[in-house]
Formats: structure tokens, C-alpha cells, sequence
């Protein structure tokens, strides 16, 4: 949806088994990151919305994000938060890098010379 420069999405309810581009199930409303007004950035069936995430609809991240700007909770994304912090403290413990930061400061991953790639120093 939207044209070049001038992004505008719809928010749908889609079967997980259907293609990417396949058959929605139900128009849940849009969002339109460029309008002015608050109010009309977001447009949403909150009814439909929330009977969906009851019979157990998992919404994408950036999903989650707008549902919560507008105050609808989602047990999902509470529970893959919690999960995510869990393996964090468990790495750390461990002294483990955790995010790809972390990662690329302790030499995970490998250096690109001219072409070829030398694999990460072995400490």
C-alpha cells in the first residue's frame, strides 16, 4: 500500500498457512505514519482486534508496538519479553554475548579483508 515516499499500511487478521501476499481473513483498520493528527495515525476495530488476540492471534512486533501505543495488551508479547530477558541473564552469567553488539565487540564475527573473509581471532 502507500506509494514512494508516502507509506501508508493496513493491519490484517491472515491465516499463518496462507502465503505472504494470500487471502486475509479480516480488515482489522491502518496505519498512516505520516498523518498530522494523532488520532487518525492509527485506525483500528479494537472490538475485532482484541476478540482476535482472544482466540489466540499472534501479531508481528511492529504490530505489538502500535497495539500497545493505543493500549491494547498482548499476553504474546509480554511472555516473548520475559523469555528474551531470561536468555539474556542467562548469558550474561555465563559471559556470553547476548545482542549482536555484544557480539561484535567480543570478535564474533568475521573481518572481510580485500575479498576474503578471515575468520574471528581465538582467544
Amino acid at each position: 500500500m502507500g506509494r514512494r515516499h508516502r507509506p501508508f499500511f493496513r493491519i490484517n487478521a491472515i491465516d499463518s498457512r496462507a502465503p505472504r501476499n494470500g487471502r486475509i481473513i479480516e480488515k482489522l483498520g491502518h496505519y498512516d505514519p505520516i498523518e498530522k493528527d494523532p488520532a487518525k495515525q492509527i485506525v483500528l476495530k479494537v472490538d475485532r482486534v482484541k476478540y482476535w488476540l482472544e482466540k489466540g492471534a499472534i501479531p508481528s512486533d511492529s504490530i505489538s508496538e502500535l497495539l500497545k501505543r493505543q493500549g491494547i495488551k498482548n499476553e504474546h508479547v509480554v511472555k516473548v519479553r520475559a523469555r528474551r530477558k531470561r536468555a539474556r541473564q542467562a548469558l550474561r552469567k555465563k559471559g556470553q554475548p547476548f545482542t549482536k553488539a555484544e557480539k561484535t565487540a567480543a570478535g564474533h564475527f568475521k573481518t572481510v579483508t580485500k575479498g576474503r573473509a578471515e575468520p574471528a581471532p581465538t582467544t
